[in-house]
């Protein structure tokens, strides 16, 4: 099981599976690599593939320690270090997009292209969620929040796997950890730094994470592109994946 080492000591596993082009494939929120598992084999086929498990998630270690997206950000350099990566495709999507952001403002130098699906650039300038949302998935009753995230990420057509809804083996406190990691993202003054060529995928009907924050975004980094993917919530690169994913593989192709 590869385990690579944080610049303060924190374990972090990841897998690498497939062959081609090493392509990054950062989760949201609160989520382990499980939160690929559906759609990673149609990139395998094309690309070497690098999922992780954030640290305070899955099999990496759950330190008790403030967490924000820029030390999720040095992480995944962190592990494409120990794989021997120099430069890899990077596709984040939710809290996982955040990250990617400050991969690609941060170190450059190791994107060759970038995707960001269902993401904020955070701060003053974001769209943030309505009242209404963030009272549907703070209700005490445990099977009525998550039903609402259900809703919140898939549209009622779908039957599943549902791969994103939580890390369940997550300690309390590292779920308030990465909750506040992403509340506090704000990588709005670094985009225009960004040099990769970037896309940016988002649901025309997410409300969890809006959807006008994708115009924020494309119009931040310089010569990004946008596509929206119609009828879809914050799941999209899962319910909508034969829409998503050869989307995102033809953009990582060229």
């Amino acid at each position: 099981m590869p385990l690579a080492r944080a610049a303060d000591g924190t374990k972090l596993f990841y897998s690498v599976e497939g062959s081609g082009p090493p392509l990054l494939l950062i989760a949201g929120q609160a989520n382990s690599s499980r939160w690929w598992s559906q759609v990673r084999p149609d990139f395998s086929a094309a690309f070497t593939t690098i999922v992780t498990d954030h640290r305070g998630t899955g099999s990496s270690d759950k330190p008790d320690a403030p967490y924000s997206t820029q030390l999720f950000a040095s992480d995944c350099v962190a592990i494409l270090d120990d794989a021997g990566i120099g430069t890899a495709h990077v596709y984040g999507t939710s809290m996982g997009g955040r990250i990617a952001q400050w991969i690609a403002a941060s170190h450059g130098d190791r994107v060759e292209r970038l995707v960001l699906g269902c993401t904020s650039p955070g701060g003053p300038h974001a769209i943030e969620r309505s009242a209404e949302v963030r009272r549907s998935l703070a209700q005490i009753d445990a099977m009525k929040a998550r039903r609402a995230l259900e809703e919140l990420m898939y549209t009622p057509a779908y039957r599943g796997p549902f791969n994103t809804l939580g890390d369940p083996q997550m300690p309390p406190h590292a779920r308030k950890r990465h909750l506040f990691a992403s509340a506090e993202h704000n990588a709005w003054d670094v985009l225009p730094s960004i040099t990769a060529p970037t896309l940016v995928v988002h649901g025309t009907e997410d409300v969890f994470n809006p959807t006008a924050n994708a115009p924020l975004i494309t119009e931040r980094i310089p010569g990004a592109r946008m596509h929206l993917i119609e009828g879809a919530r914050h799941g999209y690169f899962e319910e909508f994946r034969d829409v998503a994913t050869p989307l995102v593989t033809d953009f990582l192709s060229r």
